[in-house]
């Protein structure tokens, strides 16, 4: 720290300076954006504390402690590749779709955003389970890849007739990308997070795809005939269908003018 200021003192300041104080500050608010609400902020925390207790471990000359911490210290980048490795790879991946995530027409946007929004209040009113679960910037390949390939038009019609009680593929999801229904009966990755106990498996896998990538999902609950949207984690029960169109539409990219 002491080089970047005497350098910043003998050469003065200049625009390079500037723009490169800034990419870092948008670097570190970029990877604290992802891990914000995760485990790994405990665990970041928890690093923070050992490199704090060995510095002043040998400001106060306490020898043996101060060693005892360094050597833990050597360790932590080796341990925390496996202990973040979910972390970094959500970050990267992110990062990556920024350059090339795919996105949907905005006609196409509000098509599907109101016939999943019609399709799903009419399951609700008949107590139809379902879990749609929308691709955004990060690819959704590797679950689409789980179920039965459909690469058909979304449509209220299309969600109703999969998610009929008793057919082959009702209890598994519909992955969306691009406004195509690509696939149904596909396996997701269940949240580690507690729930409460009247949420099911549906919305145990919607919190668990959303918090592994920037998906966003629509589960009909079953038991309750309830509408929820899921967003990084977060189970937003919907009143309307009206309410989801607008707010999925704004999810997946649309115009925000219509709300």
């Amino acid at each position: 720290m002491q080089e970047v200021f005497w350098a910043l003192y003998t050469r003065g300041l200049h625009w390079q300076d500037v723009l490169d104080v800034m990419s870092v500050a948008a670097l570190f608010y970029f990877v604290l954006r992802q891990v914000r609400g995760t485990r790994a902020v405990q665990m970041m925390v928890g690093i923070l504390a050992l490199m704090a207790a060995n510095a002043v471990s040998g400001w106060l000359d306490m020898t043996a402690t101060h060693r005892l911490l360094q050597n833990l210290l050597f360790y932590v980048p080796f341990a925390a590749v496996v202990i973040f490795q979910d972390t970094i790879r959500k970050t990267l991946a992110h990062f990556g779709g920024l350059f090339f995530g795919r996105r949907a027409s905005s006609e196409r946007v509000q098509m599907v955003a109101r016939e999943t929004a019609h399709a799903a209040f009419a399951m609700a009113q008949q107590r139809h389970g379902a879990l749609v679960v929308f691709e955004r910037t990060q690819g959704l390949k590797d679950y689409a890849e789980t179920g039965i390939p459909l690469k058909a038009q979304l449509t209220a019609d299309l969600l109703q007739t999969v998610f009929f009680p008793g057919t082959l593929l009702h209890d598994g999801a519909v992955v969306v990308a691009e406004g195509e229904a690509v696939a149904a009966g596909c396996t997701l990755p269940l949240t580690e997070t507690p729930l409460p106990t009247e949420l099911g498996t549906r919305h145990r896998a919607a919190a668990g795809i959303t918090e592994e990538t920037d998906a966003v999902c629509v589960v009909v609950s079953e038991e309750r005939g309830v509408v929820s949207l899921v967003e990084g984690g977060r189970i937003d029960r919907v009143p309307s269908a009206e309410e989801l169109a607008l707010r999925l539409e704004a999810a997946l990219g649309g115009r925000s003018g219509d709300r």
